[in-house]
């Protein structure tokens, strides 16, 4: 069933006058003819009766009169919708968001994006860096924000936001709470809490163990609330981005000799072309300021 024939059909249903009909469709009365005749041959019966000057629906078409005007609002309905899309009104962007980052440092653009593009609606979900790449491979996500230390797949475009080192986070009354900083070295034997969705923690093994230095894994989670929370109650010391909005009773230090960091970046898939709502949010990720390699104050004992 073509869309010329539903539009003729249900043109023919309103007024039913095959010359009113057509005249209305734009087209020849021998055309419309056609049209509904090949429709009839399609569905296998009569749509319409023609008594004289007069012509009535068919039992058939009286059957089928519901189902191809649902065709019509469905066509309709997607001509909307891509008109919206188009000029970015009422559509929804999907984006994940590598699950290890702080919202304190996407907040202000989000914001910022929503304010200059009120029709854009965002969908943010919470994913590890695998299931966030998966998800963009796929085309479930349009757009991915993700923390690295190492180079992005070739996959991929990147486009670099800021960058954030790494911190020691420790409880208050541990041994290493009041030094400026911490060294690698210092925390040879240390109970550690291990953030298991860490982006940088097969470097920081080799370079650990270049330095000799050894550290217990006490405990492992995904969920960087329970880490903070076994950290605070003293279990050990736990390893984090600077960003992170820890709460008043922990110690952060920075971690020297040598430090780590990773940088966050906006990610697409290579070669795939942007929706306009894609496209305005990089032409925002760019132009906005980002924070850069500043990082706010530590927090001392």
């Amino acid at each position: 069933m073509e869309m010329q024939q539903v539009r003729y059909f249900l043109a023919l249903a309103r007024v039913l006058n095959f010359t009113r009909a057509a005249e209305t469709c734009n087209v020849t009365q021998p055309a419309l003819t056609r049209a509904i005749q090949a429709l009839e041959a399609e569905l296998g019966g009569k749509l319409f009766h023609r008594e004289r000057n007069q012509t009535h629906l068919s039992e058939l078409g009286r059957m089928m009169l519901p189902y191809i005007q649902s065709i019509q609002a469905q066509a309709d309905a997607a001509r909307a919708r891509a008109k919206s899309v188009g000029k970015m009104k009422n559509v929804e962007l999907k984006l994940s968001a590598m699950c290890t980052l702080s919202p304190a440092l996407l907040s202000n653009f989000i914001v910022e994006f929503k304010r200059n593009n009120a029709g854009i609606d965002l969908a943010v979900s919470d994913v590890s860096a695998k299931q966030l790449f998966h998800k963009l491979s796929a085309g479930e996500r349009e757009l991915g924000l993700v923390g690295s230390a190492e180079p992005i797949d070739e996959r991929f475009h990147a486009l670099p936001l800021y960058r954030e080192k790494f911190v020691v986070v420790l409880p208050r009354e541990h041994r290493l709470a009041n030094r400026p900083e911490v060294h690698v070295a210092d925390l040879e034997g240390e109970p550690y809490v291990n953030r298991m969705n860490c982006e940088v923690m097969d470097f920081a093994e080799q370079e650990f163990a270049r330095q000799g230095v050894s550290v217990r894994i006490v405990f492992r989670s995904e969920r960087d609330d329970w880490v903070l929370n076994m950290i605070r109650s003293g279990m050990g010391w736990g390893f984090f981005p600077e960003a992170y909005i820890f709460p008043d009773d922990v110690v952060v230090k920075p971690l020297i000799s040598p430090e780590f960091e990773r940088t966050v970046s906006l990610v697409t898939v290579r070669g795939r072309p942007f929706s306009p709502a894609v496209g305005a949010f990089v032409k925002a990720a760019k132009s906005f300021t980002w924070p850069g390699d500043r990082a706010p104050a530590m927090r001392a004992a």
